[in-house]
């Protein structure tokens, strides 16, 4: 097999256990809330949270460590890392414990997913990129799937701690077969050095952000705290920029934002992380909650199309933009995905599987069309020495939009429902004996944060309309010795 192929398959793998835990977990979280002790709506949205949050605050130091030390020795050690963490979580006895193990799990997910697009990149050309990471995006499809549908079964059957012993056979097979078929093709030219200062700073200010954001809106902490938490957590994100802009050695690499293909695309990443971040948290409750009470294992088979049309249309755009450039698919995905979030917030309290099938559609084949085009421009726009920083950058943007996407979705339902109906849904204790008249506001809530999902895509499809020629339009590949010295 030729080593791009075999390149291809493993980041795949990984790709695909990092997407079925994403969804594994969080279909089973109201199932969670109620068997776990010592779990509030707090902790059960930190399960969450946590992960995203410490993600996307490890990726843009990773993506640097891999350009120092080599990228497929720390992807093959985030691949061991996130194994032990999945199987510690399997152990929790509280919430905080799984809070915590999902940490563990957070620190390997951030090898893997700075240097999944970056290896992925060295090992094809330019004319080959998007194809090849459009059918890495079919990966998360399937794990969206399959964890969507795994986690009904398992969480109904066996119980919920299964949800994370089933990644570590993945795992431990993955991790001897990167460790075993995988070798650097861009060798490191720098020496070490850590931005501790830009980390410190970075990791302050979105914590501070995402702590005054979900304990005020849930009413653990006074007004005025939670005020304060989100402005100097804004304030130190400011902050950060500055640092970076006079580090010799930063974690954030602001000289590839000169580059107008690198800045549009990363930004566009952004704007459609924050608009669908919340999608599936948003409909799990939907569909679990009042006045619905689905069964977890129902309400994984109802949000199958979203991932189905992303399946379709993901590798289709990957192989399109190849030959005809970024931006038609681009601009198509935007508004595809816009006009179905616009339409999922119309749907009633009871709506069927075909009546919510058409708009997930709408929103997935947005999706798919988007993502690898999007993110070929990306990474062919960055130099081949810089293209761990730029994968980190990258999936540090989808992380962050993705966890500050969920923390407004959580002030947004405060500013509609009474904390406790939302303590209620989280953690599963609304039912049917019981009346709930909080229902109304909760789709109404609903109805708000997809309108405003779709006002976000429309704004990252203005930048794309507006200008005047497309980005990042297929080239003649150079060589791969001549690419491999630039």
């Amino acid at each position: 097999m030729q080593y791009k192929w075999r390149v291809l398959s493993n980041t795949t793998v990984a790709t695909l256990m990092s997407a079925i835990d994403g969804n594994i977990v969080l279909i089973a979280l109201p199932t969670i809330g109620r068997e776990l002790p010592d779990t509030n709506a707090t902790t059960l949205l930190w399960i969450l949270l946590g992960y995203s949050l410490l993600t996307a605050v490890v990726l843009l130091n990773f993506g640097r460590l891999s350009d120092m030390f080599g990228r497929v020795r720390l992807y093959v050690l985030g691949f061991a890392v996130f194994t032990t963490g999945s199987f510690l979580c399997g152990f929790s006895e509280t919430g905080l414990e799984l809070v915590g193990f999902r940490l563990v799990q957070a620190v390997g997910a951030g090898f893997i997913f700075s240097n999944s697009a970056a290896i992925i990149t060295d090992a094809f050309p330019p004319n080959e990129r998007g194809r090849a990471l459009g059918i890495n995006q079919v990966s998360i499809v399937v794990g969206a799937v399959s964890g969507l549908v795994l986690g009904g079964i398992i969480t109904s059957t066996i119980g919920w701690r299964w949800i994370f012993f089933v990644n570590v056979p993945i795992g431990l097979v993955a991790t001897l077969r990167a460790r075993h078929d995988l070798h650097e093709i861009a060798r490191p030219r720098e020496k070490p050095r850590i931005d501790w200062v830009g980390n410190l700073v970075f990791a302050g200010g979105l914590t501070l952000l995402l702590l005054g954001v979900t304990l005020g809106a849930l009413g653990q902490i006074p007004l005025d705290p939670a005020v304060a938490s989100i402005v100097v957590g804004l304030s130190l994100l400011g902050v950060f920029v500055w640092v970076e802009a006079r580090e010799r050695s930063p974690m954030l690499d602001l000289t590839l934002f000169r580059s107008r293909a690198f800045s549009l695309s990363a930004l566009s990443m952004l704007l459609n992380a924050l608009a669908r971040g919340a999608l599936s948290f948003i409909l799990v409750f939907y569909l679990q909650g009042p006045p619905r009470y689905l069964s977890a294992f129902t309400a994984g088979l109802f949000l199958v199309p979203v991932s189905a049309s992303i399946a379709t249309f993901g590798p289709v755009s990957g192989w399109l933009s190849d030959r005809f450039g970024p931006r038609p698919f681009l601009i198509a995905g935007l508004v595809t995905s816009a006009v179905g979030f616009l339409w999922l917030a119309t749907i009633g309290p009871d709506e069927s599987f075909l009546g919510l099938t058409p708009p997930l559609i709408l929103v997935g084949a947005g999706f798919g069309l988007f993502a690898a085009p999007n993110r070929a421009s990306m990474m062919t726009a960055a130099p081949p020495t810089r293209r761990g920083v730029a994968s980190g950058i990258g999936t540090t943007f989808i992380n962050s939009g993705t966890t500050i996407s969920l923390g407004l979705t959580l002030v947004i339902m405060s500013s509609v429902l009474p904390r406790s109906a939302i303590q209620a849904i989280f953690l599963g204790t609304a039912n049917r004996s019981l009346p709930f008249p909080s229902a109304g506001g909760f789709l109404d809530s609903i109805h708000l944060i997809f309108v405003i999902s779709a006002g976000l895509l429309i704004v990252a499809l203005i930048p794309w309309i507006a200008r005047p020629k497309p980005v990042g339009a297929p080239t003649a590949p150079p060589p791969r010795a001549a690419e491999a010295e630039d």
